[in-house]
C-alpha cells in the first residue's frame, strides 16, 4: 500500500515561511489529483490545497494567496510553499489525493507558528 512521506515542518515566527515536500513512492501518482490537508489539535482533518492531474490549484479561503502547491510528476513529489504563516496555521500537515484519501496516511510534518 502506498503511505506519503511529509517533511518540510518546523517552528517559525508569525510571518515567516516554509516548504513543505512530500514524496508518493511506488504510485501511479501521475493520474490522480493531490491535496495538502491539515490537522490542528482538537480538530478535524481538513483540505486546504489541491492540485489537479493538470496542474490547476485550489485553495481553502484561510490560506489563498499565501500558500501554493506544486507537483512534480517526474520525481513523484507534492510540494506547499507557504508564507506569511499565522499562528492558526499550526498543525500536522499531511497529503494525500484530494479531494479525498486513497492512500494510507503518513506521519504528517508538524508546523508550528509562534514568537
Amino acid at each position: 500500500q502506498v503511505q506519503p512521506v511529509e517533511s518540510g515542518g518546523g517552528l517559525v515566527q508569525p510571518g515567516g515561511s516554509l516548504r513543505l515536500s512530500c514524496a508518493v513512492p511506488g504510485s501511479v501518482f501521475i493520474i490522480y489529483d493531490m491535496g495538502w490537508y491539515r490537522q490542528a489539535p482538537g480538530k478535524q482533518r481538513e483540505l486546504v490545497a489541491a492540485i489537479t492531474s493538470g496542474a490547476r490549484t485550489n485553495y481553502t479561503g484561510s490560506v489563498k494567496g499565501r500558500f501554493t502547491i506544486s507537483r512534480d510528476n517526474a520525481k513523484k513529489t507534492l510540494s506547499l510553499q507557504m508564507s506569511s504563516l499565522k499562528p492558526e496555521d499550526t498543525a500536522v500537515y499531511y497529503c494525500n489525493t484530494a479531494p479525498f484519501e486513497r492512500y494510507t496516511w503518513g506521519q504528517g510534518t508538524q508546523v508550528t507558528v509562534s514568537s
